[in-house]
């Protein structure tokens, strides 16, 4: 269906632009000038590229899968805990207040946040380490969920046209963790603040499930950061931003930077691969061994039509179940 040309259709592009040669930084991507998508298409005359991911991002079904995949815990007793949804959501606004305060491009920052954990398994880290263990055995290969996420928005969304997304967002959700680094600070902020996120939120989290008690939070890293999460939040915000103006970089000072790493290192220990969470682990691992062999004997029981050789099939059905639909399989 044609879009409706008018005064302000006609004038969006240019409004755009000129407030972004105002306002933005000079090391901010313009949202004009991106590299481009797969397939070329027309823009929008209301939304801005990035804006258009963003919105094919929040539109697809990989997106409301996330409300069912777990953060940390399995299947947990409660309304409150975080889900891959809410950590999202999180991290999507974060993102958004550490691009506005730096003068880099927001729409870019929230597509990228918004999109970079859609290829996450069920059961959190765990069902990625045991989707990356089985792969390797059976089929010689790794599983990296930003990985996955790429190709959820590249192949997998819209019945295998994918969403063909802008090349800067396809670059922050596939460089958000891992080896590689985004190109742009857009990517960068979302990188740090991701960890920023859910090393606070899971921490919220331990201690409403009762796995940590407040007396057990390191003592060094909450006098620096703060005895509450908002509080460590702001702190690392504040440290963000301060250490990245004026840089080509997003970065952090080595203080602050050292007791957030501190804070992670500890809920790895503590609760991540902590003893009181090793039943929920080995629950979830087994969960996802079983569907995987049961899937790799049987592709006839795939879903008909996927895209790939049969790891990726089994991968791709698997990566992609929700927690409650994994517990419910048979």
């Amino acid at each position: 269906m044609p879009e409706v040309a008018g005064a302000v259709a006609d004038g969006f592009e240019s409004r755009i632009r000129a407030l972004e040669d105002e306002y933005l930084s000079a090391r901010a991507v313009r949202s004009y000038e991106t590299r481009g998508r797969a397939e070329p298409e027309e823009d929008c005359l209301l939304r801005t590229p990035f804006q258009r991911d963003r919105d094919r991002i929040v539109h697809s079904k990989a997106f409301r899968r996330l409300k069912h995949k777990t953060q940390v815990f399995v299947a947990p007793r409660g309304d409150h805990f975080r889900t891959r949804l809410t950590h999202t959501l999180e991290a999507s606004g974060i993102s958004r207040v550490v691009a506005r305060a730096l003068g880099l491009n927001e729409d870019l920052t929230e597509a990228i946040a918004l999109g970079h954990d859609l290829g996450h398994p069920p059961f959190g880290h765990t069902g990625e380490e045991a989707l990356d263990e089985i792969l390797r055995e059976r089929f010689g290969r790794r599983f990296r969920h930003n990985e996955h996420s790429l190709r959820v928005v590249e192949v997998l969304e819209k019945d295998g046209r994918g969403l063909n997304l802008t090349w800067e967002v396809r670059d922050g959700i596939l460089n958000h963790t891992g080896s590689g680094e985004p190109e742009t600070l857009e990517g960068k902020i979302v990188r740090i603040v991701d960890r920023i996120a859910y090393i606070n939120h899971d921490i919220d989290d331990a201690l409403r499930a009762g796995i940590l008690r407040p007396s057990d939070l390191p003592a060094d890293e909450l006098a620096l950061l703060g005895d509450s999460g908002s509080r460590r939040i702001d702190t690392l915000v504040h440290d963000l931003v301060e250490s990245s103006a004026g840089k080509d970089d997003i970065v952090q000072s080595a203080e602050v930077g050292g007791a957030m790493l501190g804070l992670r290192s500890f809920m790895f220990e503590r609760v991540y691969l902590g003893p009181e969470a090793e039943g929920e682990r080995r629950r979830a691992t087994e969960i996802v061994r079983r569907m995987f062999d049961h899937f790799a004997e049987h592709p006839e029981e795939l879903p008909p039509g996927r895209p790939g050789d049969l790891a990726e099939r089994v991968t791709d059905y698997v990566a992609g179940m929700t927690d409650r639909f994994a517990l419910a399989w048979r």
